[in-house]
């Protein structure tokens, strides 16, 4: 009896660490719903086989007969069919001292309708350069004029008059450690149009611990998924004095929590800007394209033969309210080229805000006024080659009937797709092989199984996905009704 007993037990216990195991190894599922899921990160991916992520280089599109000009700290909005592009200018009759956030700096206003030509109206709001005649939308508002980053505000019932918000400011050089003096912090800015603007209270303030922040691009939004405004702002990390970022967020846009530093640097790497921004077609993602400052390589410039530096941009993603970074890719995402002046003094930003510029193409715009351009939803892709490959995501619970991918395969190439139990037990049905491969390339393209069942029936509760892939890139995912 007794042996029985101690059997029974022993039996009890090996079934419930099983179950522990389990649970933690499978953790509670992942809640996505409808939303578009790219694999800039492997916050769904349980186990790759033979498949890797591939960070897509943009290519850059022949030069517009009317580019936007060669220009620091610019923000392309796409804002319904309009692309309002904004950046900082000077005024060359200026005679005062020139430096940073000295008075004679300006912002430059342009419009678009294809996201490739520009015109540059004329709206005589300031004398520059000893004329009207100009687009300058910003003047004579020292020092905020020298990192005035607009956005546009997609915050339910906003206010007309504050469609358009920015944050601007600069604390003047040196160390600011122990510095507690007010107007030395990012100043927020509103419009009803993006072009007459109105400056408003400080609203984050410089903290007194920081040894210097702010001298940079500090962006900000509305971030539908966190239901809260959040910002992006350069703070130098103490005490090896690299160029990094911190992140604070606010409910209404003028009281702010106390800035995070996310710290993203590798080792001795600085990282000049941080172009953050939620992916207009899956907001609940941000993405990140960083300039990396080199010191003591490439060309001097004539004007400086004193700064020496050599710069790149990186890839970087972080999902909604993370306080940390994912860098899948270490190495540069777009490099400085052939033209021997993209290897002088900070030669290497692209705008703030990649842009939808097609169905299938998204833009991203480099200070040199050239555009660069990806396929839509295309920075990172599950890619496959002519060895059959696989992926498993973590358990994850869908809403919708149907399962659309964007992806792309060669004319031997196949993506098949496995619904299963949390467990690993394909779902009847919904196995590999009643599977309809998928075959092509698109940016919308319907996952089918035999039968032409759909998969409202398993909406709600906890699956997986297992694809099997042969010479292709798989790019994102949804379900829908």
């Amino acid at each position: 009896m007794k042996n029985r007993l101690a059997g029974n037990t022993f039996f009890c216990i090996a079934i419930l660490l099983v179950l522990m195991v389990n649970v933690s190894v499978c953790g509670e599922p992942i809640e996505i719903g409808s939303r578009r899921e790219l694999f800039v990160d492997k916050h769904l991916i349980d186990k790759m086989h033979q498949t890797k992520l591939k960070l897509h280089k943009p290519v850059k599109t022949p030069r517009p007969k009317s580019p936007l000009p060669v220009r620091h700290m610019v923000t392309v909005i796409k804002d319904g069919d309009l692309y309002r592009a904004y950046w900082r200018g000077s005024d060359k009759s200026f005679q005062g001292k020139i430096h940073t956030g000295h008075a004679g700096e300006t912002v430059h206003y342009a419009e678009s309708r294809d996201g490739h030509e520009w015109e540059f109206p004329s709206l005589g709001l300031h004398v520059v350069n000893g004329t009207r005649e100009n687009n300058v939308i910003l003047a004579k508002q020292p020092p905020f004029l020298t990192n005035f980053i607009p956005f546009l505000d997609t915050h339910p019932g906003v206010k007309p008059s504050e469609r358009f918000k920015a944050l601007a400011g600069y604390p003047g050089p040196g160390d600011k450690r122990g510095l507690k003096e007010a107007g030395r912090g990012l100043f927020a800015f509103v419009s009803a149009d993006g072009i007459h603007w109105t400056r408003k209270n400080e609203v984050i303030p410089y903290q007194p611990e920081w040894r210097h922040a702010f001298d940079s691009a500090n962006v900000a939004f509305w971030s539908e998924a966190e239901q809260s405004y959040v910002c992006y702002f350069r703070t130098w990390t103490d005490p090896e004095r690299l160029r990094s970022i911190s992140r604070s967020t606010s409910p209404d846009f003028e009281n702010w929590s106390k800035p995070v530093a996310m710290n993203p640097n590798l080792p001795g790497e600085h990282l000049y800007t941080n172009q953050t921004q939620p992916y207009f077609r899956a907001p609940h993602i941000y993405i990140a394209l960083p300039t990396r400052f080199v010191p003591g390589r490439g060309d001097a410039p004539e004007y400086d033969k004193q700064d020496v530096n050599a710069t790149d941009i990186l890839f970087m993603a972080a999902r909604a309210g993370a306080t940390k970074y994912d860098r899948l890719f270490t190495h540069a995402f777009i490099r400085p080229g052939l033209d021997p002046k993209q290897w002088q003094n900070r030669a290497n930003y692209v705008a703030l805000n990649v842009v939808p510029t097609g169905f299938a193409e998204m833009s991203i715009y480099h200070r040199s006024g050239d555009r660069y351009v990806l396929r839509t939803d295309g920075f990172v892709s599950v890619s496959a080659g002519s060895d059959e490959g696989e992926l498993l995501t973590k358990p994850f619970i869908f809403s919708g009937r149907q399962l659309f991918l964007n992806f792309s395969t060669s004319a031997a190439g196949s993506i098949r797709l496995e619904i299963q139990q949390v467990d690993g037990t394909p779902i009847p049905g919904f196995t590999l092989q009643d599977c309809l491969p998928v075959i092509g390339d698109e940016i919308e393209g319907a996952v089918g199984w035999n039968g032409d069942r759909n998969l409202a029936s398993l909406a709600g509760r906890p699956v997986r996905l297992r694809l099997v892939m042969k010479e292709c890139d798989l790019y994102s995912f949804r379900f829908q009704k």
